[in-house]
């Protein structure tokens, strides 16, 4: 702040020898209102009020859904006896009409973080069917027991509840055999408006192979985090579907626009458990 005084001090210096050189006249001095205003204007910034939240101006409107996503970190040990867990009870609970609440994906990480899995719900209706589910699920004596034992073989678990942007593909139920990508990126505080401007014109270029599975942002736990699912025949595939994406014109400049956009990113690669609808 200081460099800022010595800085402006002396360019007014500049600017008033400048007039006094130049000879009297009106037309061409200084006077001290339009120096001050000149100085204000090197330190002040207006910030134009935004009208809407960015979640508002992100998200599908035509829906209310809510996602969570849980990542669990499982003893090492215990994670086939967490699958099979896994799979036993899910689907019954699912299978009730009364809870508002669809599976979207089940998974265990393949490369990335070791000896986890990823779960992915759809909430029907927003925040009101979320909480109705897990006032329902409280009452639920098999689910109650169910997280008694699982919780056995757990080292942590955590959560987040994510919405889904307006431009990305609706993750539906697809046929397998496919591993899929989670791509996650922790943006600076305050770009989530740029990011989404940018995907939106660049999410056609990675539709050919329908590997663009959802696309999601957080709303209630870390924030600033967004979350692009892909789905690919194999890592060959992969490879390749990436590699083509390049040689459109215009997805470099969506790469170029958003990188400096991330304060980290991670990639996980997954495979579905058996009861997960993306398969």
């Amino acid at each position: 702040m200081a460099a800022a005084r010595v800085g402006g001090s002396a360019v007014l210096g500049l600017l008033w020898r400048r007039g006094r050189s130049r000879g009297p006249g009106p037309a061409r001095g200084y006077s001290g209102e339009a120096e001050r205003s000149w100085f204000r204007s090197l330190f002040v910034h207006k910030v134009e009020p935004r009208k809407d939240a960015h979640s508002n101006l992100l998200s599908k409107k035509e829906t209310s859904s809510l996602y969570k996503i849980q990542f669990h970190n499982v003893k090492p040990e215990c994670l086939d006896a967490y699958n099979s867990l896994t799979e036993k009870v899910l689907p019954k609970l699912h299978s009730d009409p009364d809870y508002p609440c669809n599976l979207v994906g089940n998974w265990n990480t393949w490369y990335g973080e070791q000896d986890q899995a990823v779960h992915l719900w759809r909430f029907l209706g927003g925040y009101p069917a979320l909480t109705d589910c897990m006032n329902k699920l409280k009452q639920n004596k098999e689910y109650l027991e169910f997280r008694k034992e699982r919780s056995r073989m757990l080292l942590s678990r955590r959560n987040q509840l994510l919405l889904e942007f307006s431009f990305w593909n609706e993750p539906l139920p697809r046929q397998g055999p496919n591993i899929y990508e989670l791509r996650t990126y922790k943006l600076k505080p305050g770009t989530m408006i740029e990011w989404g401007n940018n995907w939106a014109r660049a999410i056609k270029y990675r539709q050919e192979n329908q590997e663009a599975v959802g696309g999601f942002f957080s709303q209630i736990g870390e924030l600033y985090v967004v979350h692009h699912l892909w789905a690919y025949k194999d890592l060959q595939s992969r490879e390749e579907t990436r590699n083509a994406a390049w040689r459109k014109r215009g997805w470099d400049e969506n790469v170029y626009y958003t990188v400096p956009l991330i304060r980290n990113m991670e990639s996980r690669i997954m495979i579905p458990l058996k009861i997960s609808p993306l398969q």
